[in-house]
């Protein structure tokens, strides 16, 4: 019944987002408001309907109906229910449904928004949300459906299928297959669905950029209804970003957070364009320019969502994150075409409607260095989608597939990135419309002469000695110079208040951050992504890592650390896995006790696979990171262990918790919002 049941709403939901689509296109080709509002009323039971569905899939999969080919692919007897449950996105076809879901519950929060200053717009966003819905609702009913039931024919051949053939039997097998052991972590609850908020957030700026374009509306009043949405989606995808760096760190076992894979890229491309769009829209609220780029931008987010699904879901790359190979490819590709082509279309056809208002007035000004800004995301992106793309160029043009490493981007990406450093430290200074070098040259006095302090102090105490070592250093002391300039200037505003109104410190911070939600909220994410920097720079430049296999009482050190071999003890669990253990005693250089570690392998008997759980002390200095390799099958007889020493690393977690107060307080909405333009004056904010 739950089967039936769920298809059936999947069924309904696709039939309403077919008839929303056209209804609203026909409520514009006949100027008809009766089928615009009987096209938003459909798209209203989007989100309902495909909870039901999903509700369905979700029951299922607790209970553990195994006949569901897709319950028996993903879940197993063994598993805890909260894993059970965090199945629906753990397949291919579940995770199909929670994106038709996600997308649904967009656009019956679209439809239920009051329309009525921009009711032009309403009958284009319908159409493009409801069209991607139809999409996806497609493929989840014909290609990849999770409701599909195992049936034995009367020939003895198993076939899968939602309703009964002729005489088959229902098989229904006492177990499942169960989840890949490298997802049954904390992580599969956040991961998955923050990377997915992420991508279907951006649909809806998506759908207001054509909505924008095809009414020729060329004023900012877009940006304004666009960017909760563009905000909220950055948000989300930074989160999934940052979540599955978290994943990577506890369970792969190699020391590193963020391996280059062409998967990972695939997520942070639309992240790398919806940073610059956010950054880009704030210069076409203040001052007019940018109208086209920053149409362009959001398109271009759109569509790399698009072909990030493809490459993850068409099995046309080698990932440990991509789904297997699928019939899914082609009809990605046709999608991202079509919608790209239309794109293309619209946005050539309307160029002359959206041209920006006066002229760039220096590259100095804050409109020179937000664009500076958006060009090196830009060069970022460049460089990631040539190296995601290089393989599958390579098998086609030369017959070889050549794999592009870490290596490759690592060298790329680091110059822009330590320029994206230093723009960070200069962008608060500047003044919109001008050159303020004089200006600007005395309040960068003290940050930058700090940032040579903290570099010529780091180059003596750490004495660097390869390229690399003076390179990080660089890069931390541009770090130390963006958060200077962030922080002082934060301090010139509070003491100036302080001076006018003759507040305390914390109350005047408060009142100046609650005034200027977006500058203050804004200036948070800038430290936030100083201290992630930092912790992305000790763990790429200054790790060091030590192995060896030590005897019962045996030491192993590194940096100060020295660890001591204590005991391993090897069990079978109740989840049916075996786990292996070993016992250290942590101290430091002074001999001191710090703690005792336990790092394990788990071997998941029905899967036939090994998952490494490494074992942690960390500081605000540096993580030790203590992985068991190797054992014999008596603990005295001797175990192998792989140690990490990463510096700095706990900061970009540090910086990830900031980044979500710093987006909180950018994105908390004001009493009353208008134009930039016509309610700021002309002075540096």
């Amino acid at each position: 019944m739950m089967v039936e049941f769920g298809f059936g709403m999947v069924v309904v939901a696709f039939v309403l987002a077919l008839y929303s689509a056209g209804a609203a296109l026909m409520g514009i080709w006949q100027k008809d408001e009766r089928q615009v509002e009987s096209a938003r009323r459909a798209m209203l039971l989007s989100g309902p309907l495909l909870s039901l569905s999903a509700g369905c899939l979700l029951w299922l999969l607790a209970a553990g109906h195994y006949e569901v080919a897709y319950v028996y692919s993903v879940t197993s007897n063994s598993m805890p229910f909260y894993l059970k449950l965090t199945a629906l996105w753990g397949g291919q076809a579940g995770s199909l449904l929670f994106w038709a879901w996600l997308m649904g519950l967009g656009g019956t929060l679209i439809a239920l928004r009051r329309w009525d200053e921009d009711r032009p717009l309403l009958p284009w966003v319908i159409a493009v949300m409801m069209a991607t819905l139809v999409f996806f609702l497609g493929i989840v009913l014909f290609i990849e459906n999770p409701f599909e039931r195992f049936w034995m024919l009367p020939t003895g051949r198993e076939q899968a299928a939602i309703f009964q053939p002729g005489q088959a039997v229902l098989l229904t097998p006492p177990d499942g297959n169960g989840m890949n052991p490298l997802l049954r972590h904390p992580g599969m609850i956040f991961h998955p669905p923050l990377l997915y908020l992420g991508f279907v957030g951006f649909m809806v700026p998506f759908a207001l950029a054509i909505a924008t374009l095809a009414t020729r509306r060329s004023d900012d009043h877009w940006v304004r209804l666009t960017r909760p949405w563009a905000l909220g989606a950055w948000f989300f995808l930074s989160l999934g970003l940052i979540s599955g760096m978290r994943w990577a760190y506890d369970v792969l076992g190699w020391g590193g957070y963020w391996g280059w894979d062409p998967v990972e890229i695939a997520a942070l491309m639309p992240w790398l364009t919806g940073t610059a769009f956010l950054h880009s829209i704030m210069v076409e609220e203040r001052s007019g320019l940018f109208k086209r780029w920053n149409l362009f931008l959001i398109i271009l987010s759109y569509a790399l969502v698009i072909y990030g699904t493809f490459i993850t879901r068409s099995g046309v790359i080698s990932s440990v994150h991509a789904f297997s190979e699928s019939a899914t490819a082609p009809f990605f590709l046709g999608f991202i075409a079509l919608t790209l082509g239309a794109a293309a279309w619209l946005f050539i056809s309307r160029w002359q409607n959206f041209k920006g208002e006066g002229e760039l007035g220096s590259w100095f000004s804050r409109e020179g260095m937000f664009l500076i800004n958006t060009l090196l995301f830009i060069s970022l992106l460049v460089v990631c989608f040539w190296g995601v793309n290089f393989p599958m160029l390579s098998e086609l043009f030369a017959g070889e597939k050549v794999t592009v490493g870490p290596a490759f981007y690592e060298r790329a990406t680091a110059p822009i990135f330590l320029a994206l450093l230093l723009l960070m430290g200069l962008v608060p200074l500047s003044l919109w419309g001008r050159f303020a070098g004089r200006s600007m040259a005395s309040r960068l006095r003290w940050p930058g002469l700090g940032a040579v302090v903290f570099f010529a102090g780091g180059a003596v105490l750490a004495r660097p000695t390869a390229l690399t070592d003076w390179l990080g250093l660089l890069g931390l002391a541009a770090a130390v110079f963006a958060a200077l300039v962030t922080l002082g200037d934060t301090l010139h505003a509070v003491q100036a208040r302080r001076r006018g109104c003759g507040e305390h410190f914390l109350t005047a911070l408060v009142h100046l951050a609650r005034k200027n939600r977006r500058r203050y909220g804004g200036y948070l994410i800038h430290l936030a992504i100083v201290m992630m920097a930092v912790g992305v720079i000790g763990i790429e430049v200054f790790q060091a890592q030590t192995q060896g296999t030590l005897r019962t009482g045996e030491s192993l050190s590194l940096r100060g650390y020295t660890l001591t071999y204590e005991s391993l003890s090897e069990q079978d669990t109740a989840d049916n896995r075996n786990m292996a253990e070993a016992v250290l005693t942590l101290k430091n250089s002074s001999g001191q006790s710090l703690e005792t570690l336990y790092p394990r392998r788990d071997y998941y008997y029905e899967a036939g696979q090994t998952v490494t759980v490494p074992a942690l002390h960390s500081t605000l200095a540096d993580d030790l990171y203590v992985v068991l390799v190797d054992w014999q099958p008596i603990s005295s007889e001797g175990a192998t262990f792989k140690v990490y020493h990463n510096p700095l690393f706990n900061w970009l977690w540090i910086g990830s918790f900031t980044l979500v107060l710093g987006t909180l307080l950018a994105g908390w909405p004001a009493r009353r919002q208008t134009s930039l333009r016509s309610s700021v004056p002309q002075e540096r904010q």
